[in-house]
């Protein structure tokens, strides 16, 4: 039998990683023995597990350390990273490492180095010394590509001891029959706290939020300062100025619910408007555009990103058609954010979840609890599910920020 050790550090029983690890090496077909194990006593106090791991082939022992540092696990002797220089523009090294959302760490030149722009399904490049998740379409030739699994470090998000309320790690099953009241009290506090402490939290809409009337209070929390990233579509944008000149959405008047006359042509009608215009900024200027989401996203500055898709009408002058261009811009915008509030949209929640590096506080509210789930399926798992309708949980979150 094929051996070698590994080492778990931190709070590895509450979160569930000791029992997840034994799981991962039975069903892989190894074998594993417990050689040292100290059980943190105190809430302050971690846990410590020194485990040897067999398998029958070399192969087979690697492909099961492979795993096991996805979940945190460093192997005893551990040796340095190996790098490969890409061949070509956008084309990584045969047996590159495909990098999770989790903190990662590199050993390079006896050093551990933080690896930034964490996100999931990338490559880490090391130019400079200086180790960075980059995507296949962003290599240049010549980018020094780490290979294999040796030199890797993760770090997954721990269970602490301490009790985070709605947001207790790994607790978000999602239900229909969760009390939402609380938790929307729960979301107003976090967000009160991390602006108490310069934090930033990014938006994510989907056009349901100025379908079912919640656009007034998104504008509201922009005025108080609790968004500081706005990412949507074309249709959000659409919608909302449609909603702000005419008071309907895709033609639908938002107070009486009736079907304004000639109504589906104005998402249209407010196209062509903007785009005579030049761009949403003109019009906010020039005073064709005067209040709404988009007038709140441009009055204060700001950052956002409206990335287009192949369904769009227009499209607005500010969205950015091209897929690839939107993502970076994206993600450039999401290195230090501190929260994420993700609003009925099923596409570009899952987007800026792949995006995210895990430790990211992540609130997904949609009515179809599906969409939660699928967020949770593709990677997001720091993810807490709200299912309930965005129209009457935007009023009562800005009520509680109030």
């Amino acid at each position: 039998m094929q051996h070698e050790e590994i080492e778990l550090k931190g709070h590895i029983i509450d979160s569930m990683i000791l029992p997840r690890v034994f799981d991962t090496i039975m069903d892989m077909g190894g074998e594993f023995d417990i050689l040292e194990f100290e059980i943190g006593k105190k809430k302050t106090e971690k846990s410590y597990a020194k485990i040897s791991v067999k398998a029958g082939t070399r192969k087979k022992l690697g492909e099961i350390l492979a795993e096991l540092q996805n979940l945190g696990a460093s192997v005893s002797t551990i040796k340095e990273i190996a790098l490969i220089p890409a061949g070509k523009d956008g084309v990584a090294p045969e047996n590159f490492y495909s990098t999770t959302n989790h903190r990662t760490f590199i050993k390079h030149n006896d050093s551990w180095l933080k690896v930034g722009r964490q996100k999931m399904d990338a490559v880490i490049v090391v130019n400079d010394s200086e180790p960075v998740c980059k995507t296949l379409n962003e290599l240049k030739k010549g980018d020094m590509v780490v290979v294999g699994h040796n030199g890797i470090r993760i770090t997954p998000p721990e269970r602490p001891r301490e009790s985070m309320g709605a947001f207790e790690f790994m607790g978000s099953s999602v239900s229909t029959e969760k009390p939402t009241g609380t938790l929307i009290k729960s979301v107003a506090n976090e967000l009160k706290k991390i602006k108490k402490r310069g934090g930033k939290i990014a938006v994510v809409l989907g056009p349901a939020v100025i379908h079912t009337g919640g656009a007034d209070a998104v504008s509201e929390m922009i005025r108080k300062n609790f968004i500081d990233i706005f990412l949507a579509g074309n249709a959000v944008a659409v919608h909302d100025i449609e909603h702000s000149i005419y008071g309907t959405s895709l033609g639908v008047n938002i107070k009486t619910g009736e079907l304004s006359e000639h109504g589906h042509r104005n998402h249209l009608r407010v196209i062509n408007k903007i785009r005579n215009s030049g761009s949403i900024k003109n019009a906010v200027d020039s005073g064709v555009l005067k209040k709404g989401i988009m007038y709140e996203v441009i009055k204060n500055n700001i950052p956002f990103v409206l990335a287009g898709s192949i369904r769009d009408d227009g499209p607005l002058p500010e969205v950015i058609t091209d897929s690839m261009v939107a993502q970076k811009k994206m993600r450039d915008l999401l290195q230090d954010v501190d929260l994420v509030l993700m609003l009925s949209s099923t596409l570009h929640s899952i987007a800026v979840g792949n995006s995210l590096a895990s430790h990211v506080k992540t609130i997904c509210v949609d009515i179809n609890p599906s969409v939660v789930t699928k967020l949770m399926d593709r990677g997001t798992a720091q993810a807490l599910g709200i299912v309930t309708d965005v129209g009457e949980f935007l009023p009562e979150l800005v009520k509680e920020l109030e």
